[in-house]
């Protein structure tokens, strides 16, 4: 696994995926893409408290086969087959339609390993600060939609929580994230 000297693997992951996702906007159609994965990131080692070095990693990189012209190969080479493997798990596959992607996406994180599912929390409870900007008369359907995105996340992650001091603190704060966005 080719692997910068004197940089942590976290390291290299944040600066791949800059790179990845340059020119990509979030939502909001000012913010720089990059600025998620990197909160994601953050979210996984300074809020729930995860210190695996693999983990961070796969979370700068989440998107990145879902959303730029990566693919596993490109992850493997560069990271290895762990962090190439969590990333696939949180990979949407976007050749099926949309009513079979959400049970297949969800049946490989449930499969995969337990950093994915984590990662995965940290991926809705960053999507939920965006909510918490709007009101229930604001784009119901959306913030709809995120909320049971995030109850599915959280139902695939609570058998990790007993395992996984991690889970269990993402589970509370992304139940206390819902509850602040339901008002």
């Amino acid at each position: 696994m080719p692997h910068s000297a004197g940089q942590e693997l976290w390291q290299d992951a944040a600066a791949f995926s800059a790179r990845a996702h340059l020119g990509q906007i979030r939502k909001d159609g000012a913010t720089p893409y990059a600025s998620h994965p990197a909160r994601v990131a953050l979210t996984l080692r300074h809020i729930f408290g995860c210190e695996d070095d693999v983990a961070i990693a796969a979370a700068f990189l989440h998107d990145t086969i879902e959303d730029t012209a990566t693919d596993y190969d490109d992850l493997e080479e560069a990271f290895g087959v762990e962090v190439a493997d969590i990333v696939a798990s949180l990979t949407k596959n976007m050749m099926l339609p949309e009513a079979q992607r959400e049970p297949e996406y969800d049946a490989r994180l449930a499969a995969g390993d337990w950093r994915a599912r984590l990662i995965k929390l940290a991926d809705v409870y960053d999507n939920l600060s965006d909510m918490r900007t709007r009101t229930a008369g604001d784009m119901p359907d959306i913030i709809a939609r995120h909320l049971t995105r995030c109850d599915r996340a959280l139902e695939l992650a609570r058998p990790d929580a007993s395992a996984h001091p991690e889970s269990a603190r993402a589970i509370e704060l992304v139940q206390q994230a819902m509850a602040r966005v339901r008002g």
